[in-house]
C-alpha cells in the first residue's frame, strides 16, 4: 500500500480493469483501485499487491481523495447505463481540470455526449479504446484515446508506457477529439469480425472440399503464418484447430457449438457505416453470419428440407496443394478488402466530425497488442505515408498488385464454394466489392430509371449537369427537375 497520493485510479475490477491496474502498477505508477463489491478490491491487493504501489478505496469518495490533482480516473465497467451511473456519482466529487477516462467498449456517440456534458462542468472526458483482451490489458494493449489535447498530454506518459511497443514505438496515439478514440476502436472490432469470418470460411472450405482434418488445417495455418498472412488471428487459429478435447478425444473445434455470439461492436460498425454511406460489406456479412449461426429454429427447419449438392459433388476434383494455395490468396485478398473498407469508414467519420484522424498512425498502433495485429499493417502505414489522401488502400501499388495477382485464385475459390454448397459470404462479398470498385459502369443507371418511373425521384445524365425526370405516364418527354 502506498503512503503517497496515487497518480491514477481504476474503478471496475473485473478481469480487464484488474489487469489494467496491475499493468499501471507494474510500470511504476501509483494506482488507486476501487470496485463496487469490496471483495474484488481486496482480492486484487491480496494477490497482486506486491506488483506495485496500490491504494485500496472502499468507495468513490475515498478513491477521489486518494488521488493527486489533476485527478485521473479510469472507468472499467460495462458499457451503457452502468458507465453513466458511475459518471453521475463521480462527477460531483471532482474539481475543474480533472480527467475521467472510459476505457470500455462504449458507443462513440455516447462518448461524444459524455464529453460534451463533462466539458460544461470544467472536466475532461476521454474515450479510450483498449484492444488486446485480458492479456493485452496486463502486458501491453493497443490504446486508442480520444478527447482533449490537454487530457492526452496528462495521460500520455502513462498510456504510452503501458501500451504494447513495436520497433520501439508505442501502440498508443491521440486519435482525435471527443468520440474519435472509441470510433476507431469500434472499427477495429468491425475489422476483427470480418477477419475471423474469413478465417472460418477458409477452414470450412479446406475441411469440406478437401476433407482435411482439423490437425491438418492447423498445419496449413501455421505455414500461412510465416508469410504475408502473418497475424495474431492466424496464429491462434492454428492453436484452436490443434486442440484436442480432453473428455472425448475429438478435435476441440468439433465439440464446440456452432453458434457464434457477439457483444455489439460489429453490429454498431455496420449501422454507423450505413449512416456514413460507406460500404463495409465484409463486416456486414460477418455480423449476418453470426446471426445466422445462432438462428437455431430456422437452421433446424431448413437442414431437413432444403437440398444442396450431394456429398460426392461437395468433394470437388481439385489438386490439394493448388486449392490450399488458392484459399490462401482468397483469404489474403478478402482481408485486404476488409481493412480497406474499415479505413474508408474511419476517414468518412473523421471528415464528418472534424476529427482529423491520421490513418497511417492508426495502422501503426494496431501493429502490436491488439487482436487484429498483422504483418501487413506496416504496408498500410507506408501506403498512407506515400499518400495521406489515398482514396482507397486497394489502389496503392502494393495492395493493388496483391489483389490483382490473387484474383484468379479468389474467383476459383468463390466458384468452388458455390459448387460445393459451402457458405462463403465473406469471400463472396469481398470479391463483389472488388469487382464493383473496379467496374467502369455499374447497373445503378437502371436503378435510377426505376426510381424515377415509380416515384419521380429524378435521375442524372452522363452528358450534362442537373437532375431530370421523364413523363413516364404521358408522352415520356424529359424535364429538368
Amino acid at each position: 500500500m502506498s503512503s503517497e497520493k496515487a497518480q491514477i485510479a481504476v474503478t471496475g475490477l473485473a478481469v480487464m480493469g484488474r489487469n489494467l491496474a496491475r499493468n499501471l502498477a507494474r510500470n511504476g505508477f501509483r494506482v488507486a483501485v476501487h470496485n463496487r463489491s469490496q471483495g474484488r478490491t481486496d482480492a486484487l491487493i491480496e494477490q497482486f499487491g506486491h506488483e506495485g504501489e496500490f491504494t485500496a478505496a472502499a468507495d468513490l469518495p475515498a478513491l477521489v481523495e486518494a488521488l493527486e490533482q489533476p485527478r485521473k480516473i479510469i472507468i472499467m465497467v460495462k458499457a451503457g447505463e452502468p458507465t453513466d451511473a458511475v459518471i453521475e456519482e463521480l462527477v460531483p466529487l471532482l474539481d475543474e481540470g480533472d480527467i475521467v477516462v472510459d476505457a470500455g467498449n462504449a458507443h462513440f456517440a455516447d462518448t461524444r455526449r459524455r464529453e460534451d456534458a463533462l466539458k460544461a462542468k470544467g472536466l475532461h472526458f476521454v474515450g479510450a479504446g483498449v484492444s488486446g483482451g485480458e492479456e493485452g490489458a496486463l502486458n501491453g494493449p493497443s490504446i486508442m484515446p480520444g478527447g482533449s489535447t490537454f487530457a492526452y498530454a496528462a495521460l500520455e506518459p502513462m498510456l504510452t508506457k503501458i501500451s504494447a511497443h513495436v520497433g520501439g514505438e508505442a501502440c498508443c496515439v491521440h486519435v482525435g477529439p471527443d468520440g474519435a478514440g472509441h470510433f476507431v476502436k469500434m472499427l477495429h472490432n468491425g475489422i476483427e469480425y470480418a477477419d475471423m469470418q474469413l478465417i472460418a470460411e477458409a477452414y470450412d472450405l479446406l475441411r469440406h472440399v478437401l476433407g482435411l482434418s482439423a490437425t491438418e488445417i492447423a498445419d496449413v495455418f501455421r505455414e500461412w503464418n510465416s508469410g504475408d498472412l502473418e497475424s495474431f488471428l492466424i496464429e491462434i487459429t492454428a492453436e484452436v484447430l490443434s486442440q484436442v478435447d480432453e473428455s472425448t478425444g475429438q478435435p476441440f473445434v468439433d465439440v464446440v457449438l456452432d453458434q457464434a455470439e457477439q457483444k455489439g461492436t460489429g453490429r454498431w460498425t455496420v449501422q454507423v457505416a450505413l449512416d456514413l454511406g460507406i460500404p463495409v460489406s465484409g463486416m456486414a456479412e460477418a455480423v449476418f453470419a453470426r446471426s445466422l449461426s445462432g438462428d437455431v429454429v430456422r437452421r433446424q427447419a431448413a437442414a431437413g428440407a432444403l437440398a444442396g449438392p450431394s456429398a460426392s459433388d461437395a468433394k470437388l476434383d481439385v489438386d490439394r496443394a493448388a486449392f490450399i494455395d488458392d484459399v490462401r490468396h482468397a483469404l489474403y485478398s478478402s482481408k485486404l478488402v476488409a481493412y480497406a473498407q474499415g479505413f474508408d469508414a474511419i476517414r468518412a467519420a473523421s471528415d464528418q466530425y472534424g476529427w482529423d484522424i491520421d490513418l497511417g498512425a492508426m495502422a501503426t498502433i494496431w501493429r502490436g497488442g491488439c487482436i487484429i495485429r498483422a504483418r501487413f499493417l506496416d504496408r498500410i502505414k507506408e501506403a498512407y505515408d506515400r499518400d495521406a489522401a489515398l482514396p482507397s488502400l486497394l489502389v496503392d501499388d502494393y495492395f493493388k498488385d496483391a489483389v490483382v495477382s490473387g484474383q484468379d485464385a479468389w474467383r476459383r475459390v468463390v466458384a468452388a464454394a458455390a459448387t460445393a454448397g459451402v457458405p462463403a459470404p465473406g469471400f463472396s462479398a469481398a470479391l463483389s466489392y472488388y469487382d464493383g470498385l473496379r467496374a467502369e459502369r455499374l447497373p445503378a443507371a437502371l436503378i435510377q430509371g426505376l426510381r424515377d418511373l415509380f416515384g419521380a425521384h429524378t435521375y442524372h445524365r452522363v452528358d450534362r449537369e442537373g437532375a431530370f425526370h421523364l413523363d413516364w405516364s404521358g408522352d415520356r418527354t424529359e424535364q429538368s427537375a
